[in-house]
């Protein structure tokens, strides 16, 4: 505990339950940036081989924490929404398909379906509070859908879904699967061979310890050049660096995806935040994660005038634990946790609290102790 505690090095009296949102660094994300600071004042871009291979063991790791077939699945994208742009608009649509989405998505993952109504692609939104939320995705795809995609975990109500389950579903109809990872990848395992899907993305900034600008997007080999390209430069190319070289043809690999110049600054930080929590291990990382939302979820539903919004069913849940006050309005709740140094945010018609597996287990005994108190005089 004591590594960690090193690793977050936090203010006093901080409890910071926020990871769903933007999580802190561990100190050797900060070292690292500090370090590729400093590189860059006194000798500038000398070393430039030796920040390709930071790139290098970023790629892996990704690959590895995705569980994908080879790094040339893995593209560094600048967040969620421009790999799920590559998908949206790389696919071949034709009047009357239709995509199916859940009713609970972020708009990252409703926005860029719904801006492909003017070439006829229709957008099904399925209802996610019945009892088998899986049963009722799958019932939606008709003859017509091409692909279903649907967040891992739910980023208001914290719900997690059957993954695996879904990706079978999918594939007995012939349609593609494309995941939202966000809310799941460094919260909990996650394998892409498992869940049979085509795609799948995510952002550093959260669960993944990294900063903000530089994400992840998994695109499955065969599928690589059926996306239509819309971005092109020098990096997206099969010959990146024959600079010389009159012909030319997008790179085979997943690269093809990256037009121009890497986020390097951004790679030096999520490398390194990574690399915790490859030493530390995701089954860890997931059951330290799921130690503390139990424990949340337990205290939260023995306290009067508190309603829990995620949901009571472990299997469903990964870091997110929302809830509200009754006689208290969701604002002021926040407010008086904001006062209290607790950060989480409004999400969802409540208060999300998510913490993280290295978070200290008195920083969520003290919060729930404010939560006791406001819920007490209410």
């Amino acid at each position: 505990m004591s590594t960690l505690n090193d690793e977050f090095p936090q203010i006093e009296g901080l409890r910071y339950l926020n990871h769903a949102a933007v999580a802190p660094w561990p100190r050797r994300a900060t070292e690292a940036v500090t370090a590729f600071a400093q590189q860059n004042m006194t000798l500038g871009a000398r070393d430039y081989p030796k920040w390709l291979n930071v790139e290098t063991s970023l790629r892996g790791r990704l690959a590895r924490l995705l569980n994908a077939p080879s790094t040339a699945d893995i593209a560094l994208v600048k967040n969620t929404s421009e790999a799920l742009s590559f998908v949206a608009f790389g696919l071949d649509w034709k009047a009357g398909d239709q995509i199916v989405i859940s009713d609970e998505e972020f708009p990252s993952n409703r926005v860029v379906w719904e801006a492909l109504q003017p070439q006829g692609v229709e957008v099904i939104q399925v209802n996610l509070k019945g009892e088998n939320p899986e049963a009722d995705l799958l019932a939606a795809c008709g003859p017509k859908v091409r692909l279903m995609a649907i967040s891992a975990v739910q980023y208001a109500s914290g719900l997690r879904l059957d993954l695996p389950r879904l990706g079978e579903g999918c594939e007995q109809r012939g349609v593609l699967l494309c995941i939202d990872a966000i809310q799941q990848l460094g919260a909990l395992p996650f394998d892409v061979q498992q869940y049979r899907c085509a795609f799948a993305m995510a952002d550093g900034h959260k669960w993944l310890l990294g900063p903000e600008g530089l994400g992840v997007f998994y695109c499955r080999s065969d599928l690589r050049a059926k996306l239509k390209l819309h971005e092109y430069g020098w990096h997206m190319l099969e010959h990146a660096g024959d600079y010389d070289r009159s012909d030319w043809e997008p790179a085979r690999s997943a690269r093809r995806f990256e037009c121009g110049s890497p986020n390097m600054l951004g790679t030096m930080a999520l490398e390194a935040s990574l690399s915790l929590l490859e030493e530390v291990g995701m089954d860890r990382v997931g059951q330290a994660l799921g130690e503390r939302i139990d424990h949340l979820q337990y205290e939260l539903s023995a306290m009067s005038g508190v309603e829990l919004l995620s949901p009571a069913d472990p299997f469903r849940r990964a870091g997110i634990m929302t809830f509200r006050v009754s006689g208290l309005k969701n604002q002021m709740l926040f407010d008086r946790l904001k006062a209290e140094q607790i950060v989480c945010a409004l999400r969802g018609g409540g208060v999300r609290l998510s913490p993280h597996f290295y978070t200290r287990p008195d920083v969520i005994e003290q919060t729930l102790s404010v939560i006791r108190a406001l819920a007490a005089v209410q």
